[in-house]
């Protein structure tokens, strides 16, 4: 009879072993389902990534996708999303500004911004669009960076935008051929576009 009865601890020894190298398995499972957001995550700190601030003469990605990538705070498709008004729009302002299709980009995101930090912002086709049709009433091709500087302070000073742009359409006409080049003041006021940021202007 107590030979008979010795093997019940060691099945129940055996029985717990089993039960606890089956609880050891079970928290890799959710381990591994953890890890899946925190590589989700750095997929989309990496493509956020793709955008720069500010476009250099190195990047390879094209104005009009990266100034809809800037604003919408993400990489855009090279079709649709905006990027298509805004490559017309910049393929216009080569026919209206000095400066390039990279730094005209350049010049529409900060003068956005600075127009968000002021309170009134804008979206950056509507400001291409309202400074090319400035930019048509005269007969020589102006400074972009110029003309954004004195949008920004027409607006600063209580105009909204229809008032500041047809401020600016008045100004720019009476220089007839624009052998002033710019729409400052003949003093040299307001003749500086607004101060770039850090690689904006490079």
């Amino acid at each position: 009879m107590t030979e008979r009865r010795r093997p019940a601890p060691f099945r129940r020894l055996a029985l717990c072993l089993v039960l606890g190298l089956s609880a050891c398995d079970k928290p890799e499972e959710p381990a591994e389902a953890s890890r899946a957001p925190e590589e989700q995550t750095v997929v989309a700190t990496r493509s956020d990534a793709d955008i720069p601030p500010w476009l250099s003469p190195t990047d390879a990605m094209e104005p009009a996708r990266w100034l809809a990538s800037r604003e919408l705070g993400r990489p855009v498709p090279e079709v649709g999303s905006g990027a298509d008004h805004l490559r017309y729009s910049l393929a216009r302002a080569k026919d209206a500004f000095i400066e390039d299709p990279r730094m005209v980009a350049n010049r529409t995101v900060q003068l956005g911004q600075m127009l968000v930090e002021a309170g009134t912002p804008e979206p950056y086709a509507d400001l291409l669009d309202g400074l090319e049709a400035v930019a048509a009433v005269t007969t020589r091709k102006q400074l972009y960076g110029e003309m954004c500087q004195q949008y920004y302070n027409t607006r600063r000073q209580g105009a909204d935008r229809a008032t500041a742009l047809a401020r600016l359409t008045e100004r720019y006409a009476a220089q007839g051929s624009g052998d002033d080049r710019g729409g400052g003041d003949h003093d040299g006021n307001d003749r500086s576009g607004p101060t770039p940021a850090p690689g904006a202007a490079r």
